[in-house]
């Protein structure tokens, strides 16, 4: 039998990379990762290499069940030299190594677009729809727009066994979420940037656009934007039943803005202004329950004996989840060290 093997990577789009994908046969393939062979691309093509010297590589990193296409499976890969270093654009490497003792819940925001008018699904050509307020987990063909390529959606995502935990729809109309769940950072982003994928190649079937803008509507508009969330705990968090460990982190989040900013994402500076559910991009603050914080602790982590996670609220949606993971890894683990 001939298998399809879908294998996506990320290009050199600035500042934001975009998903490429293209398609190889095998014969009799097992399913299994270790039997992804590495392969090869023009990368003169996707803006990483020139064209005089334009061949790199794609390693396999992760493989899924493709439920859209029959006998076929989505391969994530890195990209790399043809020394088999990491390409500059490898956000994987990033990660210095897995550590499941981190686990993550990433909250992705996004947007579906029409084309033709460059606009949310939901808005008028030329105009808007009723302001925010009845969009957020609302239903009914004046709140819902696009359910059918979220539904669908979900389940590809599931039928491929990626750790989607939820969906809904959002604040602004056309806006929607999606959770996912995984213990390590790698395995965090190889799943969300699959979900991305699957997402993207799903919508393309309705023509219409997914936009990973975190602003796309101008930053001066009554209209939120897109977030990616992120939840994340270790075994101590977890565990300790100390109000101090989870200040300690704060503090140590504070400290450090620029190196979080710099990799949560291009254009942020557009969604975090102190409105609309964010801190200002250039300050920090946290606090239970808080929304406009740039950390949220959780209730429940509070009414669990402070035993739980923390929610860094600034990443933008369109951010790299392996930087933003390998970032927070590394500032927790300075408090612990």
């Amino acid at each position: 039998m001939k298998s399809k093997l879908e294998y996506i990577w990320l290009d050199g789009s600035v500042p934001t990379q975009q998903l490429r994908a293209k398609t190889r046969i095998e014969e009799n393939f097992s399913g299994k990762l270790e039997d992804c062979p590495m392969w090869s691309f023009d990368g003169s093509s996707t803006n990483q290499a020139v064209g005089g010297s334009s061949d790199l590589l794609l390693k396999p990193v992760y493989i899924c069940p493709d439920p859209d296409r029959k006998n076929a499976y989505l391969v994530m890969t890195e990209v790399l030299n043809p020394d088999e270093t990491p390409h500059p654009t490898n956000g994987r490497a990033f990660i210095e190594e897995e550590d499941e003792d981190f686990w993550f819940g990433f909250e992705q925001e996004y947007f579906l677009y029409d084309p033709q008018t460059r606009l949310p699904l939901g808005f008028p050509a030329g105009g808007f729809p009723e302001p925010q307020g009845p969009y957020y987990c609302g239903v009914g063909g004046s709140k819902a727009f696009g359910r059918q390529i979220v539904e669908e959606h979900l389940d590809l995502c599931l039928e491929a066994g990626i750790n989607v935990e939820g969906i809904n729809a959002e604040v602004a109309a056309g806006q929607w979420e999606f959770q996912i769940f995984a213990k390590g950072a790698l395995s965090a982003g190889d799943q969300v940037w699959m979900a991305r994928f699957l997402l993207e190649r799903t919508a393309e079937k309705y023509g219409v656009d997914v936009e990973w803008h975190p602003k796309p509507l101008g930053k001066d508009l009554d209209w939120n934007g897109s977030g990616m969330h992120a939840n994340f705990s270790n075994g101590l968090m977890r565990t300790c039943g100390d109000k101090k460990v989870f200040t300690d982190i704060c503090e140590e989040f504070a400290k450090r803005i620029p190196e979080h900013i710099a990799v949560y994402g291009a254009y942020n500076d557009q969604r975090l202004t102190g409105l609309h559910e964010t801190q200002s991009i250039d300050e920090f603050s946290y606090g239970v329950s808080d929304r406009g914080a740039s950390i949220r602790i959780p209730v429940g982590t509070v009414e669990n004996g402070w035993k739980g996670r923390l929610e860094d609220r600034r990443p933008a949606s369109n951010g790299d989840p392996y930087k933003i993971g390998g970032r927070i890894i590394k500032t927790v683990k300075k408090v612990e060290g």
